[in-house]
């Protein structure tokens, strides 16, 4: 691309940034107010509630809402960084400036050889179509963490390494992000990085692993696979409940155990398979890490027994530094999340009501949305494993095609 081209692409994209940004901003600052249920209550309520345990020097021992491992406390804490700012407010902010730090992240990935903007467009397009739940939780902070990782893996494991160990302390799913390390050195660090913080605040602050209990007890979330056979049931006369549990809106009656346990099953199946990519696979290309790492958070966020919204902020993250590589072949899976994004953010919080009803709307919503993350963790499994297992040459891209064809017809 020449110089101007690749100015006028620039300033496109920060300006896109910019103006959806600000969109979200005035939802969650309630200068606009976003239809259905008010989205920064956990915020101005859980997360500030958990905020004044905190700061007494122990976990919420007896709120079983607590489900995080220790090192989330920081990201709860943190709006004491701004204490010119009501809490809630200081929340929305330092989300705001962890949601720039990837793309700035991006953009840095983007811009150096073999990489493109594709990843940061990915992401300046993929946030605002999950509204302004990504600023009122804090897992935009943890996705920061995951992308920086992913995308210091091939040049610096152990930067990698501490930084997944870190973000596995703050909501365990970027250890995923190992799926396809090859050094040892990364795991050695991610693995150093848990303990060291692990025993820190074992012996510093009461119930630090209190977490592990209640994430035990959890049934099945009215938004996930699973809850899908319920949302049918009820048609037919299943005379279970939809509560608030652990939480979350779940379904508590009859069947449900079974439908927990078949889903924790598919998640062991999907480890299962992923293990065995890990150990048939052959050819490492510059993007396999990042591949790795996207396919295994679908796999794993596909069959879970919970899909919250701002689950789908892994996927737009992890999905950005896969495109970012010109040869990754996840655009059609990235895209596919992209869909499932929007399509989300009408199921929660546009018509939850719907959702929680089992109603014609509600069913189709989910349907919809769980399909679409099915057929993406598919496809992305397909391709993970065609890339770097199969024996049969991989069919180079039309651009890289084009490139060949160009240097043989000059020789």
């Amino acid at each position: 691309m020449d110089i101007a081209g690749a100015r006028r692409s620039l300033a496109g994209l920060l300006t896109t940034w910019g103006l959806t940004r600000l969109v979200l901003l005035l939802f969650v600052f309630k200068v606009w107010i976003f239809p259905g249920p008010d989205v920064t209550s956990d915020v101005s309520v859980i997360y500030q509630g958990w905020y004044d345990v905190l700061r007494t020097g122990t976990f919420p021992l007896g709120d079983v809402t607590w489900q995080y491992p220790p090192a989330a406390s920081l990201t709860i804490l943190s709006p004491a960084l701004l204490p010119f700012l009501q809490y809630a407010s200081a929340f929305f902010v330092l989300a705001f400036v962890a949601d720039f730090a990837v793309l700035a992240l991006l953009l840095y990935a983007g811009l150096r050889p073999g990489k493109s903007l594709r990843g940061a467009w990915v992401w300046v397009v993929g946030v605002p179509l999950l509204g302004p739940t990504v600023y009122a939780r804090y897992d935009v902070m943890v996705t920061a963490v995951a992308v920086a990782a992913l995308l210091a893996g091939a040049r610096h494991p152990r930067v990698m390494g501490v930084l997944v160990g870190f973000g596995a302390m703050l909501k365990v799913w970027p250890v995923l992000l190992l799926l396809g390390v090859r050094k040892r050195g990364a795991w050695a660090w991610a693995a150093g990085t848990v303990g060291t913080i692990a025993v820190l605040f074992a012996v510093s602050m009461p119930g630090a692993f209190s977490f592990l209990t209640f994430q035990r007890n959890r049934g099945t979330e009215v938004e996930s696979l699973g809850s899908l056979v319920f949302h049918v049931a009820r048609q037919f006369g299943w005379n279970g409940q939809v509560l608030l549990n652990y939480g979350s809106v779940e379904f508590l009656g009859p069947w449900v155990n079974v439908v927990s346990s078949a889903a924790l099953f598919l998640t062991g199946v999907a480890f299962g398979w992923l293990l065995l990519w890990r150990l048939m696979a052959t050819r490492f290309l510059p993007g396999t890490l990042a591949d790795a790492a996207f396919t295994g958070v679908l796999m794993f966020t596909a069959t879970s027994r919970v899909i919250s919204p701002q689950y789908m902020v892994w996927l737009v993250g992890t999905a950005a530094v896969c495109v970012c590589f010109r040869s990754s072949r996840m655009g059609l899976p990235a895209g596919l999340v992209l869909a499932a994004c929007f399509v989300t953010v009408l199921e929660f919080p546009i018509w939850f009501a719907h959702v929680v009803a089992s109603d014609l709307l509600g069913v189709s919503l989910l349907v919809l949305r769980n399909g679409l993350l099915v057929v993406a963790a598919v496809l992305a499994a397909l391709e993970l494993w065609q890339s770097t297992v199969s024996r049969d040459p991989v069919p180079p891209l039309p651009a890289q095609a084009a490139r060949t064809r160009e240097t043989s017809a000059s020789s």
